[in-house]
């Protein structure tokens, strides 16, 4: 079992300023990389001050313990099988749910889940094709799309790209037979993404009317916020959002159109066999400033007042139970990686494959408050904290409903 490091300083902006460049080998350096405990952070993952309002940021940490190599030549961390397992998404499950042995992944899926991110990923097709071969995942129904007609510059520099390899490649775990498409933004900036979320609402109504929109990244709230909302609102497209990965609330997580990604820790005994989730002490949420408390949460408004909770719901985001990425173009090979950008095109996939396809985040995240505390469905993790919040029975501001249990109720 591994055991969590400790947690990092609530702000990015602060741990990139402490925090020392680490060199490390791997296909194509990133340039303002900073290393925190067992975690290397890409660019992309530090929001700087003038980002606030302007760009947006990624949600992954890179899991290198000091005197790791990057890239691995072979895969290690959470599989598509070993979390199929965890979360009930496979047909037989193996007793403990072991990180080596389990072999049976998900199957299913269908429509269309987008992948919205920043920049260019040249080898996007060719690595999710090794992702899938290795862990036994049928080949994708996938491509790729310039949100502005035209292709971006590279993402490898800014880090995007480390965060495109984990959307897609995750994203087609959960849901190996819809279709994925991976949008790519002309820049981080705000306007660049949005137009990319609005390229994929249009993606979507031209291939079927019905889908998902994952989005991995955010930024701090600011006080107008709720005009880019609409954004999130196509008829017949639910959409996702990371919660964060240091205590506190980011955009569009907040967002009473999206459903809103926390992150948990994966606990395994010394054996490998899963024992149990407890809260990533890293992880976002809280109450919005600026988003008032939607109809779906008004069974726990003694919990968050007037404003919009979050996270809805959580899945593995923890350094102490990373995922396995292959990154061929930046990295040369095998990552592990963590954070709650895991989280949120993993749970697309699987509420994409439970069939359900409501008309909108919003009656989604009905269906899925009106199962809260219904172990059938969810389970209540109801330990671990993140920041000033803890995991707790019922409902809270770390792991939302609690975590996925099979595909019924969502």
């Amino acid at each position: 079992m591994r055991i969590e490091f400790a947690a990092s300083p609530a702000h990015k902006t602060l741990r990139a300023i402490i925090a020392l460049s680490m060199v490390f080998s791997c296909a194509a350096l990133l340039n303002g990389q900073v290393r925190s405990g067992n975690g290397i952070y890409p660019p992309s993952s530090i929001e700087q001050p003038a980002d606030v309002g302007v760009r947006m940021h990624t949600n992954y940490i890179i899991y290198a313990p000091a005197g790791s190599i990057i890239p691995a030549a072979q895969p290690a961390g959470e599989t598509p099988a070993s979390l199929g397992c965890v979360y009930d998404l496979v047909s037989n499950p193996i007793a403990g749910c072991p990180i080596n042995g389990t072999t049976q992944v998900p199957t299913g899926g269908s429509g269309v889940i987008v992948i919205v991110d920043a920049y260019d990923y040249p080898s996007a097709a060719a690595d999710l094709a090794t992702f899938s071969s290795t862990f036994g995942l049928p080949q994708a129904n996938f491509s790729v799309q310039y949100a502005s007609g035209r292709k971006p510059s590279n993402g490898c520099s800014s880090g995007w790209q480390g965060e495109e390899s984990l959307d897609i490649e995750w994203a087609h775990a959960m849901a190996p037979d819809a279709q994925i498409v991976l949008m790519e933004a002309s820049s981080a900036s705000n306007s660049a993404l949005y137009s990319a979320v609005t390229a994929a609402n249009s993606y979507i109504v031209a291939h079927g009317g019905k889908g998902e929109v994952s989005m991995s990244w955010g930024g701090s709230e600011t006080s107008g916020e709720s005009s880019s909302d609409h954004y999130f609102t196509q008829s017949g497209v639910v959409y996702f959002a990371s919660s964060g990965d240091s205590p506190g609330v980011i955009y569009p997580s907040s967002s009473v159109d999206v459903i809103s990604a926390g992150g948990t820790q994966v606990n395994r005994n010394s054996g490998g066999a899963y024992t149990n989730q407890t809260a990533w002490s890293d992880g976002g949420g809280g109450d919005s400033r600026y988003e008032s408390r939607p109809s779906f949460q008004s069974a726990i408004q003694s919990i968050v007042g007037t404003h919009r909770g979050t996270p809805d719901l959580a899945f593995d985001a923890s350094g102490g139970s990373p995922v396995a990425v292959y990154n061929s173009n930046c990295y040369g090979g095998w990552l592990e990686v963590y954070g709650t950008s895991v989280a949120s095109p993993s749970l697309a996939g699987i509420i994409n494959r439970a069939g359900q396809f409501k008309t909108s985040s919003n009656a989604e995240n009905t269906l899925i408050y009106s199962n809260l505390g219904f172990s059938a469905y969810f389970t209540d993790v109801t330990s671990g904290s993140c920041g000033t919040h803890s995991a707790t029975t019922g409902w809270d501001f770390c792991t939302g409903v609690g975590v996925d249990n099979g595909l019924v109720g969502k």
